[in-house]
């Protein structure tokens, strides 16, 4: 068990640059100009409707402010570095910013709805004189399914299909397993990883209270709000995702591919770790602990769905901050239950700066919850979709979120489309 659950978290704990749906396409973009051999005279751009949902609102960065699947496209096909992953645009020069726009005007580039079973789905087609280089991502961001150069395949993964792993698969561990790994194993293999959420995730908050990104969320909880704990965790989460969804050039640790799950796993319970100045190692183990509560719900509900992945992220940070108060392994599996049997059905409307909103409300809520839990209440066996354990929980989220709002994540992307 202990080798699964530190390769999942190496896996998932990664920096990404930007939101990551706009960043996933400037990735694919950059590998099909590495094997094109130059920038693309025109491009064509397949996504299936969860990646058009997550791009349309969202700046990509490094690009002075910009939007769009063409902008992501262009941008990581002329500028970005293939090698450097969901850091693809980081070594962006201000000269290249500053042609991001006449790159982006000059360039043809046709998007097209990809029907298919996956929600994170996307092929990135480039073409240059008498070549052409499809790239085609599937799964997971920069999961590489398949290349192909002139219709002869140069790559392709041996099996297409939904990944399922021993190393990765966390569905086979219970909420018992995860709690237990977090309270005793020996984290040394994940210290940078953990230093890096702290840092990284730290000073896009800072960086989000100081100026002005999005709808300022983070500077509006933090200037009208009380002066506590609570107010502080919610505003230094909110400012995070302020900056980020407004094309800040810093990088987020990400969970679940989100770096707003990244950033709501993390933050509340660094700010309550600081405010009652606990140890390296608690802290540590709490963020390990958040951090593998959000993935284990994920996993049952998939990268993108209707269903809003900050709830899941709350409930990590719920049970980290009720570990960080001394709570009993009940008592933190209840917080979590109380979370998403109070939060579920905040849908998923895209990325955009208004997640900032959504994050800030998940956060008060993850409080309340955490308190509830520690006074000893837990909402009940068959109070609406609340199961008797979380595990069980966990799965009738999975149903709800997977079955239950597809026709929702149809009519969010036809509302959000309509002129």
């Amino acid at each position: 068990m202990k080798l699964d659950l530190f390769c999942l978290l190496q896996k998932e704990m990664i920096l990404a640059l930007g939101c990551t749906e706009p960043v996933a396409l400037a990735y694919a973009g950059a590998v099909v100009k590495k094997h094109l051999g130059a920038e693309p005279e025109g491009m064509i751009i397949h996504c299936s409707p969860n990646i058009i949902k997550n791009v349309k609102s969202v700046i990509v960065p490094q690009t002075n402010g910009m939007k769009g699947i063409d902008v992501a496209c262009i941008t990581g096909a002329c500028f970005g570095d293939a090698e450097k992953g969901l850091e693809v645009l980081s070594m962006m020069t201000k000269e290249q910013t500053a042609l991001c726009a006449s790159r982006a005007a000059s360039i043809p580039c046709k998007i097209k709805v990809l029907k298919s079973k996956s929600a994170l789905h996307f092929i990135v087609e480039g073409y240059y004189k008498n070549t052409h280089v499809s790239v085609e991502v599937k799964d997971e961001h920069t999961r590489i399914v398949r290349i192909t150069r002139n219709n002869n395949i140069i790559f392709a993964e041996e099996n297409d299909s939904p990944l399922q792993s021993s190393n990765d698969d966390v569905e086979s561990y219970t909420v018992n397993d995860i709690i237990h790994f977090a309270r005793h194993v020996d984290y040394e293999p994940l210290r940078e990883q953990l230093s890096q959420s702290i840092d990284c995730n730290l000073e896009i908050a800072h960086e989000g209270l100081q100026k002005d990104y999005g709808i300022n969320v983070g500077k509006t909880l933090l200037m009208t709000g009380d002066n506590n704990i609570r107010n502080l965790a919610k505003s230094y989460a909110a400012a995070a995702s302020d900056a980020r969804m407004s094309g800040c050039s810093l990088p987020v640790m990400i969970n679940s591919g989100s770096g707003n799950q990244g950033i709501t796993v993390s933050l509340p319970v660094i700010m309550y770790a600081r405010h009652i100045n606990a140890t390296e190692d608690n802290l540590f183990r709490a963020l390990i602990l958040s951090n593998l509560i959000a993935l284990y719900e994920k996993s049952f509900i998939g990268k993108l769905s209707a269903y809003c992945g900050v709830v899941c992220a709350s409930s990590g940070a719920a049970a980290a901050i009720t570990f960080l108060k001394g709570g009993n392994d009940y008592q933190i599996e209840s917080a979590v239950i109380n979370t998403l049997g109070t939060l579920s059905g905040i849908i998923c409307d895209g990325a955009k700066p208004s997640c900032a909103a959504k994050i800030a409300g998940c956060v008060d809520t993850a409080f309340t919850c955490v308190e509830m839990a520690l006074c000893h209440q837990r909402m009940s066996d068959g109070d609406g979709i609340v199961k008797n354990g979380l595990d069980k929980m966990a799965l009738s989220v999975g149903n709800l979120a997977c079955d239950g709002m597809r026709v929702t994540d149809q009519v969010i992307l036809k509302i959000m489309l309509e002129q």
